[in-house]
């Protein structure tokens, strides 16, 4: 055996790539088992629900205690019309705070304002709601909503009264909470992107835009994708500040000014004080639902980005 095979011959055997590779085998297994446990209990304590109700439960527009009548049809309706208004207001924005900070800002500009959007992640969802209730839910009331309804009356989901509580502040209370996370993400791709594209693209004759709209943001649009989705599924998931400004009420209602509520918000007000063993499977029912749209959530993103890489590999 020459020395490159004995080389290759003692670093199969050094006990610290051995150890390495059980540790990193052992974290990728417990990961899997976590998900697995936590889904198998969750759908367990949900089973007398599922089993009663059915798929029907899914489509019921009810939630009656007192008859024992359960559907969860208001609840996934208030959680993907929340979610896809805050996912379609902070994609923007959060793309033009990236681009800013990458493309435009000066160097000493770009830590601190990076800084202070990152802080917003750091803000207790509690105390983000609480914000919510006393002072954007008034301002809201008494100022956005009544100019969307004058100018916008006309379409169903500006109309009716308006409210301080609602699908709309609870939308907004959403953008405000993952426009942190969707900027971080948008900021590191696009801080990837080679500058030998976008020197070249300058160097043909592009203005600064083009070349930022025509290779940048192509080139980088896999994790631009990838940050949306994984933005959203944060919005999917939260409970406690939405519970706090959507208001609480079961339905289906047309305009975004009326209170509604989501799955996440609907478990977490009403969970500790389930006052029959039926209803708390329904509400375990309701926590089942949020884990498969998640669960749906994070496959999209995966193939939106292996769609992405398959066409720039083919480009």
């Amino acid at each position: 055996m020459g020395p490159a095979g004995v080389a290759t011959s003692r670093r199969r055997v050094r006990p610290g790539d051995i150890l390495f590779q059980g540790v990193a085998m052992l974290a990728a297994l417990a990961a899997a088992a976590l998900l697995g446990l936590l889904a198998y209990k969750v759908v367990a304590q949900a089973w007398p629900a599922i089993r009663h109700f059915g798929l029907s439960f899914v489509w019921a527009n009810v939630w009656n205690p007192n008859s024992a009548a359960f559907g969860a049809a208001s609840f996934i309706f208030g959680t993907i019309v929340s979610s896809f208004i805050a996912l379609l207001l902070a994609t923007p924005i959060s793309i033009a705070i990236a681009l800013f900070l990458t493309e435009i800002a000066p160097k000493r500009l770009v830590t601190p304002i990076a800084t202070i959007v990152e802080l917003l992640a750091a803000i207790p969802s509690v105390v983000l709601g609480l914000w919510g209730i006393l002072v954007f839910g008034p301002w809201l009331n008494h100022s956005l909503e009544p100019w969307l309804q004058g100018a916008f009356g006309f379409l169903p989901i500006f109309s009716g009264p308006t409210s301080q509580a609602g699908l709309l502040p609870a939308a907004l209370i959403l953008t405000i909470m993952i426009v942190p996370i969707v900027t971080a993400l948008c900021r590191e791709i696009l801080s990837r992107v080679p500058r030998d594209l976008t020197d070249g693209s300058l160097a043909l004759g592009s203005t600064r835009w083009e070349a930022i709209w025509r290779v940048a943001l192509p080139y980088a649009a896999p994790g631009i994708s990838a940050a949306m989705l994984l933005g959203l599924g944060r919005a999917l998931g939260e409970a406690i500040a939405v519970t706090q400004v959507i208001g609480s009420q079961t339905g289906i209602f047309k305009s975004l000014f009326h209170p509604g509520d989501t799955l996440g918000a609907k478990i977490a007000a009403t969970y500790q004080g389930a006052d029959t063993q039926l209803q708390l499977n329904s509400l375990l029912y309701l926590a089942a639902i949020l884990m498969v749209i998640s669960l749906l959530t994070n496959v999209v993103a995966q193939s939106v980005v292996a769609r992405f890489e398959k066409a720039r590999r083919l480009a």
